[in-house]
């Protein structure tokens, strides 16, 4: 089978700013991949080049084992980091419109978004207009605009923004249920608890370039179990400890980057002379904590 999504050493300036620089990865059909990295990565003109928003000034985009041509739109659902809804619309009104504008009819586009209404839980809000709407609510009508005309390949650029846990939770469910179905989901977001729970693989860009990329239970391994999650009752000194090398704290629960060679028995006996242990496991280190090292290095 050929990978869904194939960038060949895309590069685009604006100007004399780089946005992507010579980028490349392939993600595989029926996956899910997570594009991650800070504000300005370039991640945003990634997507863009990725749909035929804009054109990369070398290399190519290729798409369902072609090189990227008009008519493969028809098979991405692109849901935006911006929200592009018009606001004055009645909420059904404007997917039946979306739905037309993908090749619909209008009876098929009026079911599948009753339908999509009702799972998601805005059955009640269909002769709204959008800008009677909650951002949470506008997401998730966004959502289903990416999904009505059932694409093969999703792309979801902060899919869980103002959302709350509950409908984030929603939003993750039906992102599961498309990729047992075959589709094949690209996001990018800072949640980097989502990306961990849903992602196989991921590119970590920076400054336009790939700085971390591939399979993300690999790229966890190797990095050794040498994190120390503890949650604990007291103010042990982590600030002065020569075992640690980087430490996150957040009041009762701390996460440890231990020092190579460091001993993590040594640690628990320090913590414990200081503060009440009720917690102390040796683990892989977080995403978040892996994002914040190898971004920090390419500073």
């Amino acid at each position: 089978m050929p990978d869904t999504v194939e960038l060949r050493g895309i590069h685009k300036t604006y100007d004399r700013f780089v946005a992507v620089d010579h980028l490349s990865f392939n993600i595989r059909e029926g996956s899910v991949y997570g594009l991650l990295g800070p504000n300005g990565a370039g991640k945003t003109s990634t997507i863009r080049m990725m749909i035929g928003i804009n054109i990369p000034d070398e290399g190519e985009v290729w798409l369902f084992g072609e090189k990227f041509h008009r008519e493969q739109l028809q098979r991405i659902g692109y849901l935006p980091e911006e929200r592009g809804l018009y606001k004055r619309m009645k909420v059904l009104d404007h997917l039946i419109f979306l739905g037309r504008l993908h090749g619909m009819s209008t009876a098929e586009a009026q079911r599948r978004s009753l339908d999509w209404c009702e799972r998601l839980q805005l059955s009640e809000w269909t002769q709204k207009k959008v800008e009677e709407l909650s951002k949470g609510m506008q997401q998730k009508i966004q959502f289903i605009a990416a999904l009505l005309h059932d694409p093969d390949l999703m792309i979801l650029d902060e899919p869980f923004s103002g959302l709350d846990p509950a409908n984030a939770v929603m939003l993750k469910d039906v992102m599961l249920e498309l990729k047992k179905a075959g589709k094949t989901i690209l996001f990018s977001t800072h949640r980097m608890d989502q990306v961990e729970r849903l992602c196989e693989s991921i590119c970590l860009i920076d400054h336009g370039r790939s700085i971390l990329e591939g399979d993300l239970k690999k790229i966890k391994a190797s990095y050794g179990k040498n994190t120390v999650q503890m949650q604990y009752e007291g103010n042990p000194p982590f600030d002065r400890c020569e075992l640690i090398q980087s430490v996150n704290n957040y009041g009762n629960y701390v996460e440890v980057r231990l020092k190579p060679g460091a001993d993590s028995q040594e640690l628990l006996h320090m913590a414990s002379q200081h503060a009440r242990i009720s917690r102390f496991e040796l683990v892989e280190p977080s995403l978040e904590e892996i994002f914040i090292d190898v971004v920090g290095q390419n500073a």
